[in-house]
Parts: C-alpha cells; structure tokens; sequence
C-alpha cells in the first residue's frame, strides 16, 4: 500500500510542476464560427477569430487575426491587426500589419493596411490605401520636434537680446 500512495505522491506533485507554467504561458487561442453558424452583431474581443460561417455586421479584434475560411461569408467592415481571406467578404477592411487575399478569397469593399497580398485568381474590388510601417514612428517623433520649435524661437530671442 505505501507503494501506490508513493506514486500518488509523485504523480500529484509532478502534476503541481506543470501547473504554473501553463499558467505563466500564453496560450494561442482562436475562436471558430463554424460553418453551419449565422451571426448578426458585433464581434469583438483579443483573441483571433476563423469565420467559416455566416457573419453580418462588425468585426473589431485590433489585436489579433481574423481569418475567413473557404465556406466563410462575411459582409461586415473589419478592423482587426491581420486579416486572411479565403471566403467571401463584403466590407471595407482597417488592418494595422497585413491583408493576405488567396486565391480562392474574394473582398468587396475599401482597404487601409500596412502590407497586402493579393494572389493569382483573387478577387478584389474597392480602394487600397497603403500606409508606410513609419506612419506610427512620424506621430511619436512629432511630440519632440514640435517641443523643439517651442524652444527655438526661446533661443533666438535670447540671441536678439544680446
């Protein structure tokens, strides 16, 4: 009987070594609408999303990856930091890293990104605006240079004054 509430002991404490770096770890996580499912609404949420269903109205995921399946049919303006189409959407699209369109995927709508791939057989109507990676570091260096002009009619005043 001690040998059997040893291993116990083992098997428990071995289980209490694993738990806290499932915990510390972020795990990957992706919400499914399958294919057979019909949403009406607004989705949104941190963690990425794969539409293999029906989807009409808003999709806000900022921060993650929308991705829209073969069977996937959605006519809803995205927002959303990367975005995969494989299926069909009817939307304008507001990605912050990248549009991929494969072949098979089919956008009808405007787009603002970053980055975009569009594939052989593709289909894409509407406006593309593609913003340079620096358009973030221009508004962060604007705080300085503006701090910069405050303070140099400072200096020339102080050099007309001598």
């Amino acid at each position: 009987m001690l040998q059997p509430s040893d291993s116990q002991k083992s098997q428990s404490s071995s289980n209490q070594s694993f738990a806290p770096p499932r915990a510390v770890a972020v795990p990957v996580e992706q919400a499914t609408i399958g294919r057979s499912l019909v949403v009406k609404g607004e989705i949104s949420g941190s963690e990425s999303l794969y539409i293999d269903g029906k989807v009409e109205g808003t999709v806000t995921l900022t921060d993650s990856r929308v991705t829209i399946g073969r069977n996937g049919s959605v006519a809803a303006n995205i927002s959303a930091r990367e975005v995969v189409i494989l299926g069909k959407v009817h939307g304008n699209i507001q990605v912050t890293d990248r549009l991929d369109i494969r072949s098979e995927g089919s956008l009808t709508g405007d787009v603002i990104t970053q980055r975009i791939s569009v594939e052989d057989g593709a289909i894409l109507k509407g406006s593309v605006q593609v913003r340079a990676v620096e358009h973030k570091n221009a508004q962060s260096q604007a705080k300085p240079a503006s701090q910069a002009v405050t303070e140099q009619p400072k200096a020339a005043a102080a050099v007309a004054g001598v």
